[in-house]
């Protein structure tokens, strides 16, 4: 497989540190408001490229951090009148909704900023003692132009580039350029103890730690979206391989930005969707399709007519692998006329996908492959000559293979659910009429916990699921 490494500007040959194993890390998202469609994007991408790996044969080790300490996190809390760490439980909640909505694979750690005080204690305390560090005031500070390598990611010469951290150029630093690793607390923040007085870390060193705690000083690939590459990537570099002496990540790789109707998203303009807002229109799974259909580097446009697109894509996708179970009910041994043709051509179908997603993760050309799977099973479907159980269970073992690959047609069982919950329905309200109100009780619950909810009205029991609006 060969994926383009921004530090390099090239696409290289994936070759992990350790054979047959690729350690991951991904920016995860600060924990202050719903995720939205901008942030959906490298998550999609990037458990994609995981289930790919995987696939491959590849034992992946995936980190995905919260960020739950934040200035955003503490200015919001003051807002709902809530603790900071409350806030963050809430939408850390609400992202592990729409994680699941998008078919998001769980990482292999989620860690938290504030489960690894420690770990960023000890590298900020390392690079002061090193000479890369200075305290002031209780802030602790990077001296950035004592990494010679600055700039490295963002190919930007060191006299171009400007103070990016997200505090405000300050008259502590020493150069415009030093960005913040531990901020002293201030007034009614949260705060954790440290050789610089109380404070809390800033935003670039969280993900230092985290790697460092749970991958080892040097990762095979370090992933996020376009935005990050200057300051956080950058800042991430320094202060690492600072620290360890040692490559902090070997591929670099990022994906594009979304816009919104051709223009950027933003709130000033009134075209910010939250992921949420557009599943409880369109579903889940087409914003999944969405973020897929074109390749991770290139810009994606949403739109109505888009989304609309890939809602009658992901149709024509359901509609195969239904016929397929169809048509799988009455089959029997008898071979079609050109069957060995056909089954080479599913061999076909799974190289040329295979072929894109080694070029670095091209799912457009992979979707197409799939596309022109659908159109090969319908021909040989519709056709004259009947085709023997082999090739249809050939057919739909490749077709969930490939799905399954970019975690797509994962809605097909809704029918038989629906027939559960009914069944669960009709027990507890038998469990009522026998006055067995723990019964009753319990399995309200359990359907509470499969995302049920239950009205008692006097016609009945109405049920909807919690995402439905």
């Amino acid at each position: 497989m060969r994926v383009y490494n921004t530090l390099t500007r090239q696409k290289e040959e994936l070759v992990p540190i350790t054979p047959g194993e690729i350690k991951m890390y991904a920016c995860g998202p600060t924990v202050y408001n719903f995720i939205h469609i901008g942030n959906a994007r490298p998550i999609c991408v990037f458990d994609t490229l995981r289930r790919y790996l995987e696939y491959r044969g590849y034992k992946v080790i995936f980190v995905q951090n919260f960020t739950d300490i934040d200035d955003k996190l503490i200015n919001r809390a003051k807002e709902e009148n809530t603790t900071v760490k409350e806030l963050a439980e809430k939408y850390i909640r609400e992202y592990e909704r729409d994680a699941k909505g998008l078919n998001i694979r769980e990482a292999t750690y989620h860690p938290k900023a504030t489960e690894t005080i420690d770990m960023i204690i000890d590298i900020v305390k390392t690079l002061v003692d090193k000479d890369y560090a200075y305290a002031k005031d209780g802030d602790v500070y990077f001296r950035t132009l004592h990494f010679e390598e600055y700039g490295k990611l963002s190919h930007m010469p060191i006299d171009d580039l400007t103070a990016g951290a997200r505090i405000d150029v300050s008259q502590q630093k020493e150069d415009p350029l030093d960005f913040v690793l531990w901020k002293g607390a201030k007034p009614g923040e949260p705060a954790w103890e440290s050789p610089w007085g109380p404070g809390r870390p800033g935003w670039h060193i969280e993900c230092t730690a985290m790697i460092r705690k749970y991958l080892g000083e040097t990762i095979d690939i370090h992933c996020g979206g376009q935005d990050l590459i200057f300051p956080h990537h950058e800042n991430e570099i320094a202060q690492g391989e600072c620290c360890t002496g040692k490559p902090y990540a070997h591929f670099w790789m990022h994906n594009g930005y979304i816009n919104v109707d051709n223009k950027k998203m933003s709130k000033s303009l009134g075209n910010f969707f939250t992921t949420r807002e557009v599943a409880n229109q369109f579903g889940y799974e087409p914003i999944k399709f969405m973020m897929l259909q074109a390749h991770y580097r290139s810009p994606i446009n949403y739109s109505l007519d888009v989304i609309k697109q890939c809602q009658s894509s992901l149709e024509r996708l359901y509609n195969c692998r239904d016929n397929l179970d169809f048509e799988l009910k009455s089959a029997g041994d008898e071979r079609g006329a050109d069957e060995d043709v056909q089954l080479e051509r599913l061999a076909q179908r799974k190289q040329q996908f295979i072929d894109a997603m080694d070029d670095d993760l091209n799912t457009a050309d992979a979707i197409a492959a799939i596309f022109e799977l659908v159109k090969d099973i319908n021909t040989a479907i519709a056709g004259s000559g009947s085709y023997s159980r082999q090739y249809l269970e050939e057919a739909m073992k490749l077709f969930d293979e490939l799905t399954g690959v970019l975690g797509l047609v994962y809605n097909r069982n809704t029918e038989n659910i629906d027939v559960q919950i009914e069944s669960l329905i009709e027990q507890r309200q038998q469990a009522r009429q026998y006055k067995n109100f723990a019964m009753a009780d319990k399995i309200r619950d359990d359907l509470k916990e499969m995302g049920i909810l239950l009205e008692d009205t006097p016609n009945g029991v109405k049920w909807r699921r919690e995402n439905d609006a």
